[in-house]
């Protein structure tokens, strides 16, 4: 009888070893996930490089598929396909969806106001990534940021820009709702194109110049065939923030354990995406000197006046948009609070001295 019995226990142990072996294999998740980079343009490469850690630390609970961008569906169409969770993930810019809540074009860029390392702050230590997410919230998404890039190039072209005189009556290629705005009110007039078709726009002449990227993301798009002139800095989106959608079912299906692995390697991603892209702008500004672009900058002067009307347009959209009001408050009040100690590090700082910010007081009347 005892036998008997040791029998069936073992017996017993080993159909709950298999059962539970079994269950393991089943609960992988597999996700589809595109973005909206096609495969042609690097900025696709930061959404690799999350897809490819999550799929190397998560891979026994989570498998992405990842899908360059136009090849499921168009760029267009990927935050409503997440939203309605016809697919997991998909990454992302989010100024594209700035028609949806003007919240969206601070979440993805800045003019003339944060640096790359100012958005990492805010992110990981002064609320922002809780911005992202309730703003992504709100269309049934969560929301991992995990790319960063520095400013960006700036307008690229056959007509030479060498002041902000320049730019009036100039068609420019320009993304953004705030970054319009600031240029229409220095007397340009801002045209929307994707990005993929910016280089044909300044062979045709259809544009006067236009801006995509940072310089390696440029060059490698084949600006410097096309482009014999370069004005910098590139104001109008003085860094970019990237990341990845995630339909909330989708996510709710993960244990705690995945959820906090995705967001460990969203923050790595972030880190590597700042080096790489500054590794890249470095190695493509020589490349397009070699190529006999000449590049013109904007003066001290220049740049004031530019400050001058980007406050004027931040306090004007905080008030249309308590969604957007709310957004710009905390990244002036993180310029403010984090001046403490930036401006006495200066010149070892990590972030622009800044004397002439939009007013907190004003904003904060909006909310």
């Amino acid at each position: 009888m005892k036998k008997m019995t040791k029998f069936a226990l073992t017996g017993l142990a080993a159909g709950i070893a298999f059962a539970t072996l079994t269950t393991t294999a089943q609960a992988q998740e597999q996700w589809t996930m595109t973005t909206t980079w096609p495969e042609n343009l690097d900025l696709i490469k930061i959404d690799q490089h999350w897809v490819e850690l999550v799929n190397k630390l998560a891979g026994e609970e989570l498998q992405i598929n990842f899908r360059a961008g136009g090849t499921l569906m168009p760029g267009t169409e990927v935050f409503d396909a997440t939203e309605t969770g016809s697919i997991e993930a998909s990454g992302d810019w989010p100024g594209y969806w700035a028609g949806l809540n003007p919240a969206f074009s601070p979440l993805a860029t800045t003019t003339s106001l944060f640096n790359g390392v100012d958005y990492l702050n805010w992110i990981q230590q002064w609320g922002g990534r809780e911005l992202y997410e309730e703003i992504y919230g709100q269309f049934n998404m969560v929301y991992l940021p995990y790319g960063i890039t520095n400013n960006e190039s700036g307008f690229m072209g056959r007509t030479p820009i060498e002041s902000i005189a320049d730019l009036e009556g100039k068609r420019l290629r320009l993304s953004g709702r705030d970054q319009g705005r600031v240029l229409e009110e220095l007397g340009g007039s801002q045209v929307t194109l994707a990005g993929g078709e910016v280089y044909q726009a300044i062979e045709r002449g259809v544009i006067d110049a236009g801006e995509f990227s940072t310089p390696g993301v440029d060059f490698n798009a084949g600006f410097a065939e096309v482009a014999d002139y370069w004005a910098t800095p590139g104001w109008h989106q003085s860094a970019s923030v990237f990341g990845v959608m995630i339909n909330k079912d989708a996510w709710d299906a993960l244990s705690e354990e995945t959820q906090e692995t995705l967001r460990i390697a969203a923050d790595a991603t972030m880190a590597w995406s700042l080096a790489w892209s500054e590794r890249q702008s470095t190695e493509a500004t020589q490349k397009f000197l070699d190529a006999g672009v000449t590049i013109n900058q904007f003066s001290e002067e220049d740049l004031a006046r530019i400050q001058e009307v980007t406050n004027e347009v931040i306090l004007r959209g905080a008030c249309e948009s308590a969604d957007h009001a709310k957004v710009y408050q905390s990244m002036i009040a993180y310029l403010e609070h984090y001046a403490t100690w930036r401006d006495v590090s200066a010149p070892f700082n990590m972030s622009r001295v800044m004397d002439n910010l939009p007013s907190l007081e004003e904003i904060e009347a909006c909310l």
